[in-house]
C-alpha cells in the first residue's frame, strides 16, 4: 500500500504543478507595445513587415495552445499511470495472496509427512523387535549336534511309547523353555523338542498321544515348539 501512496501523491503534485503553470500563463498580462519613435523608417513601414508582425502575434496563440494541449495530455499519461500502477499492485497483492496458501498447503503437507515419518519408524523399530524375538524363540539344530540327535531319536523309536514319554517328561519338567536371551542348546526341554523332531512320524504321534493323557500342558508345549524348530 505504501507504492500506491507515492504514486498517488506523486500524481496529485504532478497535476496541481501543470494547473498552476497553465494559470500562470493564461494570466500573464500582454507585454506592452514597445514606445514608438519619431523614426521614420518606422513609421513608413511597408506592408510586409505589417504582415511579418501580425504573423508572429498569431504564432504567440498557437504555442499557448499546444501547450494547453501537452499539459492536458500530460495529466492524462499520469493518470494511466496511476492506474497501470494500481493494477500492478492489485496483481501483486492476489499473487502474494496465492503464495500464501500455496505455502501453508505446503507446510501443512510437510507436517503430515513427519508425522507419517515418525509412525513410520515406531512400526519398522516393533517390526525389528518381533523378528528379533521370534528370531531367538527359534529352537536352532546345529549341523554338529544333528547326527547325535538321529542317533538318540532312533533309540526312542525302538522304545514303547509309554516309557519314551516318561524319559522325555522328566527332561521337560527338569528345565522349562528358556527365556528369550539364553542359549537354547543348554535348555533340556528344547533338547526334548529336538530328539522329538528326528523320531518317525508314527512313534512321534503315539508318544504325543501317550503325553495328551497324562501330561496335556507339556504335550500342547512340546508340539507348539516343535513348529520353532529350524536347521543350520
Amino acid at each position: 500500500m505504501n507504492i500506491k501512496r507515492i504514486i498517488m501523491i506523486a500524481g496529485a503534485g504532478l497535476i496541481s504543478f501543470a494547473g498552476a503553470f497553465a494559470f500562470a500563463w493564461f494570466t500573464k498580462p500582454a507585454p506592452q507595445e514597445a514606445v514608438k519613435q519619431p523614426d521614420s523608417k518606422i513609421v513608413n513601414l511597408p506592408t510586409a513587415a505589417a504582415d511579418a508582425v501580425s504573423t508572429i502575434g498569431l504564432g504567440s496563440s498557437e504555442v499557448k495552445a499546444m501547450t494547453e494541449k501537452q499539459l492536458k495530455s500530460l495529466v492524462y499519461d499520469v493518470r494511466e499511470k496511476i492506474r497501470e500502477y494500481d493494477s500492478k499492485l492489485h496483481s501483486l497483492e492476489a499473487r502474494e495472496e496465492r503464495l500464501q496458501i500455496a505455502h501453508n498447503l505446503i507446510k501443512k503437507d510437510i507436517d503430515e509427512l513427519n508425522n507419517m515419518q515418525t509412525k513410520l519408524v515406531s512400526i519398522v523399530a516393533t517390526l525389528k523387535d518381533q523378528q528379533e524375538k521370534l528370531r531367538r524363540s527359534r529352537v536352532k539344530i546345529a549341523d554338529e549336534e544333528k547326527s547325535n540327535l538321529m542317533s538318540i531319536a532312533a533309540t526312542y523309536d525302538k522304545m514303547d511309547p509309554a516309557s519314551a514319554g516318561k524319559i522325555l517328561t522328566n527332561m521337560c519338567t527338569t528345565a522349562q523353555p528358556q527365556t528369550a536371551g539364553s542359549d537354547d542348546r543348554q535348555s533340556t526341554f528344547d533338547d526334548a523338542v529336538k530328539i522329538l523332531h528326528y523320531m518317525t512320524e508314527r512313534t512321534k504321534a503315539k508318544l504325543l498321544a501317550e503325553l495328551a493323557t497324562s501330561e496335556p500342558k507339556l504335550s500342547a508345549a512340546l508340539c507348539q515348539r516343535l513348529k520353532q524348530i529350524t536347521e543350520e
